[in-house]
């Protein structure tokens, strides 16, 4: 029996439901932020994404706000009504990060960082599991035991690409991932195709595919100001990008048998898609 993990009333991950996370790779600003926050939840987004601890490779690139970021995406999530999804790297961060975010996300850098499962397994909040840029789907599969067997079985499985050796796309975006996990797990797995392509313009036909090959969800990044962000920029989508590709999707969704996840909340105070375009935001 397929396992469905509930966010909140009316919000699922698998089961029938498809549902869309969206946000800016890193937490830079509180205006930045909230014009992205805004822009996903008009769209139909179900949860906001964004970064605020960063693995990084190396030590003098931007490495999240921390604390500070976590409030930040509290507050945009209050503001829209979406639950929060951010990744957690430090054991010692998990009660702090579980404080802010309703889903606990463990990135692709740390899939077989067993402490860190364990402790994450440990909660009782959703954890989103990201596949490792050089793992089987066996060792994914293998590490999402470890959170299962502390317990926590709110567990979310993520593809988002594995090393090859073309550098056309910043990684190989293995979409027969999804059809193999589904016959080998019960877990809902999403698709991260940002991260998959390393490209904004691939970022839509990969959307599409991932939805076609059975995924219940997605992982998108989007970004007010790509050409500034302080965190892979080349792969974020602009506002008025994602709201049209969140169109599409919200079209296609149903012929592969899903039905759309709410956005925000009722009532909350947003704009309409129609007002953002692709100007930048100031910092």
């Amino acid at each position: 029996m397929r396992k469905s993990v509930s966010l909140a009333p009316g919000l699922a991950i698998g089961g029938d439901y498809f549902v869309v996370m969206a946000g800016p790779c890193a937490v830079e600003t509180r205006e930045l932020l909230f014009t992205v926050a805004d822009t996903v939840a008009a769209a139909g987004a179900a949860v906001l994404r964004g970064g605020v601890f960063k693995p990084r490779t190396s030590p003098k690139s931007f490495q999240g706000l921390g604390e500070s970021g976590l409030l930040l995406l509290a507050e945009a999530s209050r503001r829209t009504g979406l639950p929060v999804v951010t990744e957690v790297m430090d054991p010692r961060d998990v009660n702090l990060v579980a404080e802010h975010a309703a889903i606990l996300q463990v990135g692709s850098r740390n899939m077989q960082n067993f402490p860190l499962l364990r402790e994450v397994g440990r909660q009782r909040r959703p954890v989103l599991l990201k596949r490792g840029a050089a793992a089987t789907i066996d060792e994914l599969l293998h590490a999402a035991e470890y959170i299962l067997q502390e317990g926590n079985d709110n567990v979310v499985l993520c593809e988002r690409g594995v090393r090859g050796f073309d550098p056309a796309t910043r990684y190989v975006l293995d979409l027969a991932a999804v059809p193999v996990i589904k016959q080998r797990s019960p877990l809902p797995v999403i698709v991260d195709p940002s991260h998959g392509t390393g490209e904004a313009s691939l970022v839509p036909a990969m959307a599409r595919a991932a939805a076609a090959a059975g995924a219940d969800g997605l992982l998108i990044e989007v970004h007010a100001q790509p050409e500034i962000a302080l965190s892979d920029g080349k792969q974020a989508l602009r506002p008025a990008e994602f709201a049209q590709l969140a169109a599409e999707l919200r079209r296609l969704v149903p012929l592969v048998g899903k039905r759309w996840a709410r956005g925000a909340a009722v009532g909350a105070d947003l704009p309409t898609i129609d007002t953002f375009d692709d100007q930048a935001i100031a910092p």
